[in-house]
C-alpha cells in the first residue's frame, strides 16, 4: 500500500518520536515527557485550524517562559498583588499597596504582580526589582510594564491572560487585592473558586482597603447577603478571606498562616499537612475533637513523610494525616488556623522559611 505525501510525513514524523523516546530513560521526567510528545503527534493526525495550532504553541511559549523565570526562586514564597490600574500615586491606596509590599520583602517574601501601573506599580515599587516579578500582558489600553519592573528579567509577557493566571495562582503563596475593577473581581472570585474547590492548595487571600474605605466591606456584604443566605455559597467560605482596612491585620493574616502550617498535597485519598513544628498529641485530639466533620473516614493523625512522598525536600518535616472530604474548605482553613495558634508559642515555628 503506497502512502500519501501527508501520510508519509505522519509516520516519518510518529518514527521520528519512537526513536526520540528510546534516547530518554536517563532523563528523570520521561514519563511526562513522552506524554507531552505523544499528544503533539496525535493533534497533527486530527483536523484542527491553524489557529488552534497558533493557541497551542503560544500557550506553550507562554509557560516556557515562566518556567523558566520561576524556576530559580521556586523555594522562596512570593505574594500576589493585585488591584486597579487606574489608581494613582498620589492616593491612600497606592501608598498602601507601596508599604505594604516593603514590608513582604522585610519578613522574606518576593512580590508578584501584574507589571502594569497603579497598585501594580505600587506592588514593585515597594518590593524593588531585586524582590519582584512582573507578569505582563499586552492591552490595547493601561499596560504597559511599569518603570520598576521593564528591563528586568523577572519580568515575563504573558500573551494570555489564562496562562498569566495559572502562573499568578501556581507561584503564590498568599494574595493580596487591592481595590480595582473587573479584573480584580475577576482576580478575587478566581483565587476563591479556586481554593474554595481544591484546585489551589490553601493559601491566605487578604482583602485590604484605605482606613475606612468600604470596597471590600461592600464586597464581603454582597457574599453574605446573596451568596450565603441564598445557600450559593457555605457560611464558612467567609474563612477563605480577610478583609481589612488595617496593614498590621494583612500582615499578620499571612505571618500567622505560616507560622507553623508549611504545605500539603494529597497522597492517594489521603490529605498531608507538612508542619514547621510538631504538634502534641493533646493537641492532635482537640482537632479530632473540632473538625470530625470534615473527615471521610479515621482521625487526624501524626505521621512521618510517606514512603510515596520520597524523595521529598519537606521529608524531615512532621505531618498530619487524613481523609479530608475535598468539600469543606472553608473548615480546612479554620482548621490551618487553629493549628497555627496551638503551635504560636513553639520556638520553631519562625518565619520566614524557604517552601
Amino acid at each position: 500500500m503506497t502512502l500519501s505525501p501527508s501520510e508519509h510525513a505522519l509516520k516519518s514524523l510518529q518514527d521520528d518520536l519512537a526513536e526520540l523516546i528510546d534516547k530518554l530513560p536517563t532523563l528523570e521526567h520521561k514519563k511526562w515527557i513522552q506524554r507531552v510528545l505523544s499528544i503533539v503527534v496525535r493533534l497533527s493526525e486530527e483536523e484542527i485550524d491553524r489557529l488552534d495550532w497558533k493557541i497551542l504553541t503560544a500557550s506553550v511559549q507562554d509557560m516556557e517562559r515562566a518556567f523558566q523565570a520561576f524556576y530559580p526562586y521556586r523555594h522562596v514564597r512570593k505574594v500576589t498583588i493585585f488591584g486597579s490600574a487606574r489608581i494613582a500615586p498620589e492616593t491612600p491606596e497606592y501608598k498602601l499597596a507601596t508599604e505594604f509590599a516593603r514590608y513582604l520583602t522585610q519578613q522574606g517574601f518576593m512580590v508578584m504582580t501584574g507589571a502594569g501601573g497603579g497598585i501594580m506599580e505600587a506592588g514593585n515599587k515597594g518590593a524593588g526589582a531585586e524582590n519582584s516579578f512582573g507578569l505582563n500582558i499586552e492591552l490595547p489600553f493601561e499596560q504597559g510594564a511599569n518603570s520598576f519592573i521593564e528591563g528586568d528579567p523577572k519580568l515575563i509577557n504573558f500573551k494570555y491572560f489564562f496562562t498569566r493566571k495559572l502562573f499568578f495562582l501556581r507561584e503564590s503563596d498568599a494574595i493580596a487585592l487591592f481595590p480595582g475593577g473587573f479584573g480584580t473581581q475577576d482576580e478575587a472570585f478566581e483565587c476563591l473558586t479556586l481554593c474554595q474547590t481544591g484546585r489551589s492548595g490553601p493559601i491566605p487571600v487578604v482583602l485590604i482597603d484605605q482606613e475606612g474605605g468600604t470596597y471590600w466591606q461592600e464586597w464581603d456584604a454582597y457574599i453574605r447577603n446573596h451568596l450565603i443566605q441564598r445557600g450559593l455559597v457555605s457560611p464558612e467560605d467567609t474563612s477563605l478571606y480577610t478583609v481589612t482596612d488595617n496593614l498590621q491585620v494583612a500582615y499578620e493574616a499571612i505571618n500567622n498562616f505560616y507560622r507553623v502550617y508549611h504545605s500539603s498535597r494529597y497522597v492517594g485519598d489521603q490529605f498531608i499537612i507538612r508542619l514547621k513544628s510538631e504538634l502534641s498529641n493533646a493537641d492532635v485530639e482537640q482537632l479530632n475533637e473540632e473538625f470530625s466533620d470534615i473527615l471521610v473516614k479515621g482521625r487526624i493523625e501524626k505521621s512521618k513523610a510517606l514512603p510515596q512522598e520520597l524523595p521529598d525536600e519537606t521529608a524531615d518535616l512532621p505531618r498530619l494525616v487524613f481523609y479530608f472530604n475535598r468539600r469543606d474548605s472553608g473548615r480546612l482553613y479554620q482548621l490551618i488556623d487553629t493549628i497555627s495558634q496551638m503551635g504560636a508559642s513553639s520556638p520553631e515555628a519562625t518565619h520566614p522559611e524557604q517552601k
